[in-house]
């Protein structure tokens, strides 16, 4: 077993110190993986399931074969390797902005992802995926895809950078289904209890959308904690507003 806490990486990034932490967790005596940005938590390997169903339930929403999906955000691997279990993914480009954090994977750091940096379906790209979708000029794969993941702020409205609030309104969502296939999906996870104001934003912008509320055991608490994806579908002919939508919860 290792060591109650040891810091595997530290370095600077223009965001302030960011570090991986590899913890014992004493009430279950598993090893625990921590990403802190300053003195802020940004993710953990012991609340993974939401991540990964922001893959599922995104890719779910898809028909057909040969997907070419860009995820935004890296952090842990999570997210990306759900997506490359699904045997229908052609391509898995991850936008990740923070160096460091594509060096944990590139050293195969955090063994439950570790296969992520083996698949030759994957493509790490260091970049502002804020940046490049506010650009209109893709994000490292050409052509228009089929789904968009992100997990990169905390909510629509708590978000870890200023620049990053314009993608959260009716332009921004907009350039984002700008970039997909007809019938495409735009999936995002968020911490807070889904919103019925965003989701009606997203309504606005695509052929439908709903708020998938996902529930998971919480060893630290002996309880049960949830946090939010929602997945918005463009058009199947084309027209990306579509008439409307609908709000569901899972």
């Amino acid at each position: 077993m290792s060591r109650r806490l040891e810091e595997i990486d530290w370095q600077e990034t223009p965001w302030g110190e960011i570090s991986l932490r590899r913890r014992l967790e004493p009430s279950l005596l598993v090893d625990v993986y921590e990403v802190k940005l300053g003195e802020e938590f940004l993710m953990s390997s012991l609340f993974t399931v939401a991540e990964v169903e922001l893959a599922r339930l995104g890719l779910a929403a898809l028909e057909g074969t040969d997907l070419d999906v860009v995820v935004g955000g890296l952090g842990l691997g999570y997210t990306a390797v759900a997506a490359l279990e699904d045997e229908r993914v052609r391509t898995v480009t991850v936008v990740e902005a923070l160096g460091p954090v594509i060096s944990w994977h590139e050293r195969r750091l955090l063994p439950d992802t570790a296969s992520l940096t083996l698949d030759p379906r994957t493509t790490l790209l260091e970049g502002d995926f804020f940046a490049l979708a506010r650009a209109g000029r893709g994000f490292g794969a050409p052509g228009l895809l089929h789904a968009i993941l992100l997990d990169i702020d905390h909510t629509p409205h708590h978000v870890l950078h200023p620049s990053h609030a314009d993608l959260y309104t009716r332009e921004g969502l907009r350039r984002l289904a700008a970039r997909l296939h007809p019938g495409g999906v735009f999936a995002l996870w968020s911490d807070d209890p889904p919103e019925d104001a965003f989701t009606g934003l997203l309504v606005d912008v695509f052929a439908d959308a709903a708020a998938h509320d996902v529930a998971f055991a919480n060893p630290l608490t002996g309880g049960t904690s949830a946090n939010t994806v929602y997945v918005a579908t463009t058009s199947a002919g084309g027209d990306r507003r579509g008439p409307g939508g609908s709000r569901a919860g899972t």
